[in-house]
């Protein structure tokens, strides 16, 4: 999918070429200058977006945000995202990660000869359409919620997927906490929705307090994996669990009623 290098690079100006001391050479990166009322983390936030590589790959290729190839990175690890799979995306907005996976699933049925595959984003905000996907607005947390992922979905999912992440404080350890407990809220409807051998996908941050997270998904997942794709910017502690295998529900009622 990924586009070559446009033509008529910075490598052919005439300043560059053939000076192999770098004396010369145009700094290419863009540098934004603070604006009178705007704070300097704004500044520094929009110079990021402009010189980052992915927000521009995102722009040529029409996924709505550079998370798109978080998840096309994950899946070309572990291959979740089959064709006829059932997908439903948690916190979907705003719909990169539903527009990679109707591609990958042959939502669309443009893939000749393949399974046509589901794909359901439910967001606690209004989204805009995303051609091959089933946009709803629910608060996943909302009782009831998995009952009706399951009547619009019209039975289990093979994958659950959350790219998740609650409102930043501005405190390192409480917001730590409050996405560990978004992504745990995430898996407990996962278990109500995957069909057995399904996959659970979600965003945590490295902090140290997903232990208990851990301990629930490979308590119900045969395998899991913690992954930080390239993707993911190398000054986050963004990472992401990968749990395969989906056990089914009796290993939680098994878990519950032993001693």
């Amino acid at each position: 999918m990924a586009k070559g290098p446009g033509k008529g690079g910075a490598g052919k100006s005439g300043a560059a070429r053939g000076n192999t001391s770098g004396r010369g050479q145009r700094d290419l990166r863009v540098r934004v200058k603070t604006a009178k009322g705007r704070k300097l983390s704004s500044t520094l936030w929009l110079e990021r977006q402009l010189n980052d590589p992915y927000v521009q790959r995102a722009k040529r290729e029409g996924y709505r945000g550079r998370a798109a190839y978080k998840i096309l990175e994950l899946d070309d690890k572990y291959r979740f995202l089959v064709p006829g799979a059932r997908v439903v995306d948690l916190g979907c907005a705003p719909g990169g990660w539903c527009q990679v996976a109707v591609a990958r699933v042959n939502a669309l049925g443009e893939k000749s000869g393949k399974k046509i595959g589901r794909v359901l984003g439910v967001d606690l905000q209004e989204v805009d359409p995303v051609p091959g996907a089933e946009i709803h607005q629910l608060d996943f947390l909302s009782e009831g919620a998995d009952d009706q992922v399951k009547a619009w979905l019209g039975g289990c999912a093979d994958v659950v997927m959350s790219d998740m992440a609650a409102a930043s404080s501005g405190h390192q350890g409480t917001d730590h906490l409050r996405i560990v407990a978004l992504c745990e809220a995430a898996a407990e409807l996962a278990f109500d929705v995957l069909e057995e051998g399904g996959t659970f996908v979600a965003k945590v941050l490295a902090g140290g307090a997903e232990t208990e997270l851990q301990t629930l998904l490979k308590r119900n997942f045969t395998k899991v994996a913690n992954v930080k794709p390239p993707a993911s910017r190398s000054d986050s502690s963004e990472k992401f669990v990968v749990a395969t295998g989906f056990r089914g529900r009796r290993a939680e009622a098994d878990t519950a009623e032993a001693p």
